[in-house]
């Protein structure tokens, strides 16, 4: 399934957190904690993004660190969230 989530992620991601950056020089499959240094802070202002981004609802059950571990995997994250809405 082809869509913009991931690139429309990789926008919010890089602009909520200002990092310096382009949006598409951050790699999908790369560890946002290990690889590009995102905190538990840094992960809350991800989930008011994903909010506002996506129109989508993260409640306390979803915040879950593997759904946050990646761009692919809060990619499928998102997907998931708006098929089920």
């Amino acid at each position: 399934m082809t869509d913009d989530t991931e690139s429309r992620l990789k926008a919010m991601i890089v602009e909520r957190l200002f990092m310096r950056i382009q949006p598409e020089e951050l790699e999908s499959d790369k560890s946002l904690v290990e690889d590009y240094d995102v905190d538990s802070v840094s992960l809350l202002e991800l989930v008011v993004g994903l909010e506002e981004e996506f129109g989508i609802v993260v409640a306390d059950d979803d915040f879950s660190v593997q759904h946050f571990e990646s761009v692919a995997r809060l990619a499928a994250f998102v997907r998931s969230k708006r098929n089920s809405a």
